[in-house]
């Protein structure tokens, strides 16, 4: 598979260099929201949504700002957009689904200082894909962050039944968890060459 396919560009976002458990962004709403699957899969698909949207806009904001020569103001740009995108994102499921909403709690507003999100918008600017290659990078780093959050929501309902020592339940055996999904993911590394 070659460097610049579209399908090497989303396995790579998704598995090979995950947002999450790779390269360490995001750690939050894993940490916070993934303690019932069905709450963790909605805010991965918010995230997925909102990261789709900020990658299309950083995209189109990164084509204007480089005919004007304006590239220093990439940054504030695609944070407005990230800022905008979150606040409609909210706006639906408060709309739609009171019941999501208050399970998401402070995490759906907190999508906006997600440091995934942002990290999409500047790594495809960095490695300058064309529209194409930047709407299967963002697709693939929204599919690897709802696999993330999916896994470890999975593993901590599983263990909610299991007899785990006093002194690693709660907080201790989630980053445990985390930490050995890390080191999972860690394994697909040699597969971006």
């Amino acid at each position: 598979m070659h460097a610049d396919s579209i399908a090497f560009i989303f396995l790579n976002a998704a598995i090979i260099n995950n947002f999450v458990l790779a390269l360490f962004l995001g750690i939050c709403p894993l940490l916070g929201v993934s303690g019932k699957l069905t709450t963790a899969f909605s805010m991965g698909m918010a995230t997925a949504f909102v990261m789709l949207i900020s990658s299309v806009s950083a995209w189109l904001i990164n084509e204007v700002l480089t005919h004007f020569d304006l590239e220093f103001l990439r940054l504030i740009a695609y944070i407005a957009v990230i800022a905008s995108a979150v606040q409609l994102v909210e706006m639906i499921i408060k709309k739609y689904s009171p019941p999501l909403y208050q399970a998401l709690g402070i995490f759906l507003p907190l999508i906006t200082t997600n440091c995934a999100i942002l990290g999409v918008a500047l790594f495809q600017t960095n490695y300058e894909y064309n529209f194409v290659q930047s709407v299967f990078y963002s697709l693939g780093a929204g599919a690897g962050f709802i696999l993330a959050i999916v896994l470890m929501a999975g593993l901590r309902e599983k263990l909610e039944l299991a007899d785990v020592p006093s002194i690693a339940r709660g907080a201790a055996m989630s980053l445990m968890l985390a930490g050995i999904l890390s080191l999972a993911f860690m394994g697909f590394a040699g597969l971006g060459g």
